[in-house]
């Protein structure tokens, strides 16, 4: 076989179909979120970012950088090991202190990324369990699924946001058998937000554990940053709640929180969170320091959900198509996924605006968009040029708009 040719070939389709993926190579300047330098043959030029998980700039807080730059100073720069061997710093206990108080839950686990304790968690849990059946929304995130396929339990799949179909399928299952629903509060790419509640009542119906992934909405929602769940006063009703540290909070790694007992299964038993090497302590000292301060400032949540609705309305009033989103997320239609990624490097090119094109198998095939998300620090006079910008470039390209 000609291994070249055939890895040549498949890479050729995906750039065919308008679907090959190019990282764009920029650094963030430090005081000057969200602008950053982009590098492109060997040229360098400011552009404005308008497609950051940094929902809320954190990744530049004063506090968060001094408390990084502190535990650098103090502990050095790696863990040293996994955290069975030498890698648990008492900056990890702190922080997994921090994050079991802020969803109101005994205890907490750390992973290296949101999509690792999503794995971890899922497969661990599903597949203890004897004979567990697992029920997921049809639209939550590949890194759930994969925990859930990695369990080898049976699963069922329940319209997007659909108690009632969800209730359907429970009630034909034995009602012995266990049961762990899984779904997401706020889902990244449409915006949109769970009934938690009734998906609730519908699993706990059923002696179902409940799994809540926030990690769109932790910092994000909630008097202290707990997410869609605490804002609706409904953290009791999650057995166990994941989130991540490399959105709202700036930073990088994931969590999961829950009981004492569920906690240490996942951590006695899930082989990807055993066998890897834990966060550097400086990562989980500005996390720390990130945690904290969102708990007590409001500011940023408030500014930052008047700056989307800003965008949002403004973009209506140009006929552009705004799916509908119920939360930060901004996500503008284009259909097809040749046309969104010229729409996407016009932008960066001609208007110095970065927003990354979201192509299938991300999202569905003619459900191609530009997937923005404002923060605090985008002023109206950025979002008034953002806006006109994307009026010539879909222009340009004969984008179709709402009249």
């Amino acid at each position: 076989m000609d291994y070249n040719k055939f890895f040549s070939s498949a890479l050729n389709t995906l750039k065919s179909e308008g679907r090959y993926r190019v990282f764009n190579d920029i650094k963030r300047t430090l005081g000057n979120f969200p602008n950053a330098i982009h590098y492109s043959d060997s040229k360098e030029k400011e552009v404005s970012v308008w497609c950051s998980n940094d929902y809320l700039g954190m990744g530049q807080n004063k506090k968060v950088l001094k408390a990084m730059h502190e535990a650098i100073d103090s502990a050095g720069a790696g863990s040293g090991g996994t955290r069975n061997i030498s890698g648990t710093s008492h900056y990890h206990v702190m922080l997994e202190k921090e994050l079991a108080d802020l969803h109101d839950k005994e205890s907490a686990l750390l992973f290296t990324s949101g999509y690792i304790s999503n794995e971890a968690s899922l497969s661990t849990i599903a597949s203890i369990l004897p004979d567990c059946v697992v029920l997921s929304d049809e639209l939550n995130h590949a890194s759930m699924i994969q925990g859930m396929k990695n369990s080898r339990a049976e699963r069922f799949i329940f319209k997007h946001n659909n108690p009632k179909h969800l209730e359907q399928i429970l009630q034909n299952i034995h009602p012995d058998r266990p049961k762990l629903v899984a779904f997401e509060s706020v889902y990244s790419m449409d915006g949109d937000i769970a009934p938690i509640k009734e998906l609730c009542e519908v699993s706990k119906n059923s002696n179902a554990l409940t799994y809540l992934d926030e990690v769109h909405a932790v910092g994000m929602y909630g008097p202290r940053g707990g997410g869609i769940a605490e804002r609706e006063g409904l953290m009791d009703e999650l057995d166990i709640i994941e989130g991540t540290l490399a959105k709202a909070y700036g930073t990088m790694g994931g969590y999961v929180a829950s009981s004492r007992d569920i906690i240490d299964v996942i951590r006695s038993f899930a082989s990807s969170f055993i066998f890897t090497t834990s966060l550097p302590p400086a990562i989980a000292a500005g996390a720390l320091a990130s945690v904290k301060h969102l708990k007590e400032s409001d500011k940023e949540r408030i500014i930052h959900q008047a700056r989307a609705k800003s965008l949002k309305e403004k973009l209506r009033q140009t006929g552009i198509v705004v799916m509908p989103s119920e939360s930060h997320i901004v996500p503008i239609l284009v259909g097809d996924p040749v046309l969104c990624k010229k729409a996407s490097d016009l932008l960066l090119s001609d208007h110095s605006i970065y927003v990354q094109p979201i192509n299938y198998p991300t999202v569905p095939k003619g459900k191609e968009r530009l997937r923005i998300t404002p923060n605090p620090l985008h002023d109206e006079k950025m979002i008034d040029n953002l806006v006109e910008s994307l009026k010539i470039v879909w222009k340009q390209l004969n984008i179709s708009s709402v009249n």
